[in-house]
């Protein structure tokens, strides 16, 4: 396991100090991330928070998945490694 988590379902309009307050009754909060549409600056209505050992964030992933805040019930679970996502080629590439 490790300290990183997903957090979705969020409110476009939560912040990351709001998502910080939120998670540091369970222990000490290393980083947050809401994640943002490249092209508009936009929420995408989900964020990563990593706390600063592995036990915090299981207690607050007990906490505070399927709890609501800021108008939304949060879905909160361990990071997963991304994944190759292919040979993809660059948005503005030629096609042919």
């Amino acid at each position: 396991m490790n300290s990183k988590m997903y957090v979705g379902n969020l409110s476009f309009q939560t912040s990351e100090t709001e998502l910080e307050e939120l998670f540091a009754p369970f222990g000490d909060v290393s980083s947050v991330k809401i994640i943002t549409d490249r092209e508009t600056g936009r929420s995408r209505g989900f964020a990563f928070v990593e706390m600063s050992a592995e036990d915090e964030a299981q207690k607050a992933i007990e906490g505070l998945d399927g709890q609501e805040a800021f108008g939304r019930n949060l879905r909160v679970n361990i990071a997963q490694e991304r994944t190759d996502r292919g040979n993809r080629a660059p948005r503005n590439a030629d096609r042919w």
